[in-house]
């Protein structure tokens, strides 16, 4: 069981590390897609940056994640496993087609799955639940709102000015709004998989009693409490993914949804980095994948509404409203299928 534990907690260090690896294009594609930054080094600045995260938040988010949602009494290992199974399959699945779907939704649909499947409804807490699925449909507004507000400010505030003037300004300051929303993005999702760790360990911690040595520190007996290493490991998995990019996505975002140049970019990222901070300091696990998504959009729109292709738009939606519920039929299945295994 010690040994079954330990792989779970790997399981889910690999999902974090996949989360980074599918979710590094929302931190990069805008640059990228100015040309502000060579794809290589918007990764290394996006990867710093989502590490960095570990020293300036709160564990709000991972509190959520670890206790908020479903009931710890119905929690084993097998809940988990199960849930990570569908989280990482969804995920692979969409950056596979270049959907830039969300992997924090991939992780909550998962992780309820598999809590439906061992004891149906009576295992989820229904009042944890509003906000996070609320935040689906609110966090691209919000961050579409913030992405047209500060366009629609930044182009009447520089309307005098020369556009060979201000393009290298706006060149620089993304790189500034680029860093913010890789630290949004870090303080945001790492989070997430924290509270998944302290879910199992807090429901296993039977089996930690009198263990010293390596298993020791898997002995956690409150959600309350996240120890260093399991913050220190869920961060850097998170960047070591960010590091290795998904760049499938890069192109769907960067490009396929609208044009954009610096002072576009500039906006899309700090609205969408506000959005996330917002959240994250309210403890909601919101997708950051849908927040930047829709800045773009309002970045786009603040031109004209035909300056969006809202088809590609429209594709990014479906994926959005399916994350949860196919990542949640995977993580069921799973669940049948890893008790049956272990009998």
């Amino acid at each position: 069981m010690l040994w079954y534990i330990f792989a779970i907690v790997v399981l889910a260090l690999l999902f974090d590390f996949i989360n980074g690896f599918h979710d590094s294009a929302n931190s990069i594609a805008t640059i990228v897609g100015t040309r502000v930054l060579s794809p290589f080094t918007a990764v290394v600045w996006a990867a710093t940056f989502n590490f960095l995260a570990l020293f300036l938040f709160e564990m709000r988010v991972a509190k959520t994640m670890g206790s908020g949602l479903i009931d710890l009494a119905i929690v084993n290992p097998d809940v988990i496993a199960a849930g990570l199974i569908g989280a990482i399959s969804w995920n692979l699945i969409t950056w596979w087609y270049g959907i830039p779907s969300s992997s924090s939704h991939a992780l909550i649909g998962g992780y309820g799955g598999a809590a439906l499947a061992k004891a149906g409804l009576a295992g989820l807490l229904l009042a944890g639940w509003v906000k996070p699925v609320l935040f689906i449909f609110l966090s691209p507004m919000v961050g579409m709102a913030a992405g047209w507000s500060l366009m629609v400010g930044s182009t009447w505030a520089f309307r005098k000015a020369r556009p060979a003037t201000m393009e290298p300004i706006f060149r620089g300051m993304q790189i500034t709004s680029s860093a913010l929303f890789s630290l949004s993005h870090g303080a945001n999702d790492a989070q997430k998989t924290m509270g998944i760790i302290v879910s199992l360990l807090v429901a296993s911690q039977a089996v930690f009693v009198g263990e010293t040595g390596f298993f020791a520190h898997f002995h956690l007996t409150t959600a309350n409490e996240i120890p260093f290493w399991v913050k220190l490991s869920a961060q850097t998995a998170i960047a070591l993914g960010t590091l290795f990019g998904g760049w499938r996505i890069v192109h769907t975002l960067g490009s396929r949804v609208t044009k954009l140049r610096p002072i576009g970019g500039f906006c899309a990222e700090t609205g969408g980095a506000s959005a996330i901070f917002l959240a994250t300091s309210m403890g909601i696990p919101v997708s950051t994948t849908h927040t930047i998504s829709g800045a773009i959009v309002g970045v786009g729109a603040s031109h004209r509404l035909s300056a969006v292709r809202w088809g590609v738009a429209g594709q990014m939606v479906w994926a959005w409203v399916l994350t949860i519920p196919a990542a949640a039929a995977v993580a069921a299945v799973s669940y049948w299928l890893v008790a049956a295994f272990r009998g």
